[in-house]
């Protein structure tokens, strides 16, 4: 008994590995099970034994992608103050090689198009990511001396800046245009949220 939970929990994670590849790939869209499941060498009738419905594996898909995500987040800001944190996550995010790299960067500019057009499950566990991210974001900037309603205005925008400027930097062909949406926005964040750097971490 115990082989089988473990290999129906790594027959899962395989699945989980290939629809992620799959959604950065050939997005929403590409997310057929029988796809999805052909790439993980498995029958589309295996698909039920781990999954209740197509929607189901696009929400727990976001959802590892997203811990990849959140995973990034934490290791760029690890012990750093909340502005010297926020800096470097602005930075990073709207980088050009955050831009280039289809594997592990944040799914969020990827899929919000595909995501639009979908059921209520999936475009509610976007929300939900977008907010968690939001919320990280907020809670620095309460650490700033921002006032609760002040840093949740400034947070949500600061997702809406990045995450708008990355899909468009991703979806223009020119480089030296690409890289200028990434580099004015960057500067504007970090302008409009008071981030110059001090030096003393705060």
């Amino acid at each position: 008994m115990r082989y089988e939970a473990d290999y129906k929990a790594k027959t899962r994670q395989k699945v989980l590995t290939e629809a992620a590849k799959t959604m950065r790939a050939e997005g929403v869209q590409g997310m057929g099970v029988a796809n999805v499941m052909g790439k993980a060498g498995l029958t589309h009738g295996a698909f039920y034994a781990h999954f209740e419905s197509k929607d189901a594996l696009i929400d727990e898909t976001i959802e590892a992608m997203i811990a990849t995500a959140r995973g990034k987040f934490d290791a760029v800001t690890a012990e750093l103050g909340p502005a010297d944190a926020l800096r470097a996550y602005v930075g990073f995010y709207l980088s050009p090689r955050h831009r280039d790299n289809a594997q592990t960067s944040c799914p969020l500019p990827w899929i919000a198009g595909d995501v639009a057009r979908l059921g209520a499950s999936p475009r509610r566990h976007y929300g939900a990511v977008t907010a968690g991210l939001t919320e990280l974001i907020a809670t620095r900037l309460r650490a700033l001396d921002r006032a609760p309603a002040q840093a949740e205005a400034e947070a949500s925008s600061v997702v809406a800046e990045l995450i708008g400027a990355l899909a468009l930097a991703r979806a223009v062909a020119d480089k030296a245009q690409s890289d200028l949406i990434l580099s004015r926005s960057r500067d504007s964040v970090i302008a409009r949220l008071g981030l110059v750097s001090t030096g003393d971490g705060r």
